[in-house]
């Protein structure tokens, strides 16, 4: 969705897109739950959300960001489940929407909850620290090859997660065995990277682009059917555009995670749709798009029956790859 300009003179940027009127809005602040860690992709978004939110005067109240990660962030889904019917309590979605439910049996499914709207799909690089000699992603592969299996330590986000999903996937392909390292969140990873107490990790751009900014951190792959669009260079020498996929190095494993909105269950269409136009406003300002670039985000919006049918999907998709890897929790 692109700015429209050309405004009457004095009518600001936050003024033209403020909100409308609505047959409802909050009444109250709205609790933004973080089903993770702070300092990953999903903190990072949530906080830059209510960051625009107040500066654009999106909402009349206040949007308060609350990390609730416990149990691989079921603690953050159970929060939003029991509170059936309050439009005033959103959560922002991984992956872990699926896999959490799938590796540990808590009573809880994506169905709990009602989906608003999908605000992008992340990525996932391979990353090393800088000062390691690996120019590619073949050259790393073959330097775990020849150092044995266990003997290069891939640190990741939680366990039985997307990250550890990847490094299985990477395994798979590869023929390489990691020894997997999981840690709260992807702020956490990118730095124990950074101190070289991890050989390397499957991090969102978001969670390292400043570390690969200040020359700390290498990118080797994407794990994407394709490169990423962004052409603008991040570094003196590199723009996101410019990392290979994984597949072009040989390694045929993709991924993409979801980052998406959901309400509890039992909410009424028209609080639904409030959220969904406060969402198309926010991806109409100059703050959002930059967000997107810096983290080289697939800029894929859906709402309404799409939406839905779209997560329906990924919980198959879950489902097949959280089997394959053994992360199933045992009945």
């Amino acid at each position: 969705m692109k700015i429209r300009y050309g405004f009457a003179a004095g009518v600001s940027l936050a003024a033209a897109i403020a909100a409308p009127a609505a047959a409802w809005e909050p009444t109250k602040n709205v609790e933004f739950v973080v089903p993770a860690g702070t300092g990953g992709g999903a903190d990072q978004m949530a906080r830059l959300i209510q960051g625009v939110v107040a500066k654009n005067n999106l909402m009349k109240h206040s949007v308060v960001v609350v990390n609730k990660s416990g149990g691989a962030g079921a603690e953050g889904f159970l929060a939003v489940k029991e509170v059936r019917g309050d439009p005033h309590r959103i959560i922002i979605t991984l992956s872990n929407l699926f896999t959490t439910p799938l590796a540990t049996g808590v009573p809880f499914n994506w169905k709990d909850l009602t989906p608003v709207a999908m605000l992008a799909l992340d990525n996932f690089v391979l990353w090393v620290n800088a000062d390691t000699p690996y120019k590619s992603a073949r050259d790393y592969i073959d330097a775990a090859k020849k150092a044995g299996p266990n003997k290069f330590k891939m640190g990741g986000t939680g366990s039985k997660q997307e990250d550890q999903i990847i490094t299985v996937g990477l395994e798979k392909a590869t023929g390489i065995k990691f020894t997997y390292v999981p840690f709260k969140g992807g702020g956490t990873v990118a730095t124990q990277l950074v101190g070289k107490h991890i050989d390397s990790s499957v991090n969102n751009p978001i969670e390292a682009v400043a570390h690969w900014r200040a020359d700390r951190l290498r990118p080797l792959c994407v794990f994407g059917a394709g490169r990423l669009s962004y052409k603008t260079r991040v570094t003196a020498t590199m723009a996101w555009g410019d990392i290979p996929t994984c597949k072009e190095a040989g390694v045929p494993t993709e991924y993409e995670m979801l980052r998406g909105i959901f309400m509890p269950a039992g909410v009424k269409q028209e609080q639904v749709d409030y959220y969904v136009g406060l969402f198309k406003r926010l991806r109409e300002t100059p703050e959002w798009k930059k967000f997107m670039e810096d983290g080289a985000f697939t800029q894929t919006f859906m709402a309404g029956k799409e939406y839905r049918d779209w997560v329906a999907a990924a919980e198959k998709l879950h489902l097949g790859l959280m089997k394959e890897a053994g992360f199933l929790a045992k009945k």
